[in-house]
């Protein structure tokens, strides 16, 4: 089945920059089809053009003259049926930020075609009755060797902070994040259970716990799918783990 051309509006200061998406996007086209119907300097630029024209993706750099790209996704949400925004900058301290307006996806720049092939694939959805992840459901944002990753929350299996990080834990495989266990118990209430000073454990995925093996009375462990590992509970969270998993 053959897909319909998503309409793209380019909006970047630098015309470098706007030439550089334009070929990017044209690269692309045979497995994201697409047509770019503008470029803008800045949001002001743009929601004009967006009134002017059918726009279902806005490709916007952040750090902007004028409007920048944030306030412009601000106004956006504010809009019914509103076009899909994807951010692209050389900036990563913004991944929270712009998952809080709902984007689609956070492009770094250089951005590279396999990126823009993924970014263009969840506007697509979002065009098509799709809705963005809010509150409980956002990805978690990673910086990894100059990108960034969107991590599935629904996948992570604990979250575990090790002296300057926290590590979150997937079936497959670890990820490192820059921000303390505090914030993250906050940003996702309700789908993590604290064990632990140092430890939350997605409440999905608790299939039971089970005392530490050797002498004496050991300490009581969570057991979770997908995971060999056993967490342990510390005396402190004791009484909130038997109250919620209601033993």
């Amino acid at each position: 089945m053959t897909q319909a051309e998503l309409r793209v509006l380019i909006v970047d200061d630098e015309a470098p920059a706007r030439a550089r998406l334009r070929d990017l996007l044209g690269d692309v086209r045979r497995e994201q089809p697409n047509r770019v119907v503008g470029f803008a300097a800045n949001g002001e630029e743009a929601l004009r053009l967006i009134d002017a024209e059918v726009v279902d993706v806005v490709l916007a750099d952040i750090r902007m003259p004028g409007m920048d790209g944030v306030s412009l996704a601000q106004h956006l949400n504010g809009r019914a049926d509103p076009p899909v925004v994807i951010f692209t900058t050389a900036y990563d301290q913004y991944a929270v930020q712009a998952f809080d307006l709902s984007v689609a996806d956070y492009l770094l720049k250089p951005v590279r075609a396999t990126r823009l092939v993924e970014a263009l694939d969840k506007a697509r959805k979002l065009c098509h009755g799709g809705e963005a992840p809010a509150g409980d459901d956002k990805p978690l944002s990673v910086t990894e060797r100059g990108r960034i990753l969107l991590v599935d929350i629904a996948k992570v299996l604990f979250l575990r902070a090790e002296q300057k990080y926290v590590t979150a834990r997937t079936a497959e495989r670890e990820y490192l994040l820059d921000e303390s266990l505090v914030h993250l118990e906050e940003a996702y209430p309700g789908r993590f259970l604290r064990i632990h000073r140092n430890c939350l454990v997605a409440r999905h995925a608790i299939s039971g716990i089970e005392r530490e093996a050797g002498e004496g009375e050991g300490r009581w462990l969570v057991v979770l799918d997908g995971l060999d590992e056993h967490l342990p509970i510390s005396r402190r969270q004791w009484p909130q783990v038997k109250a919620v998993l209601d033993l």
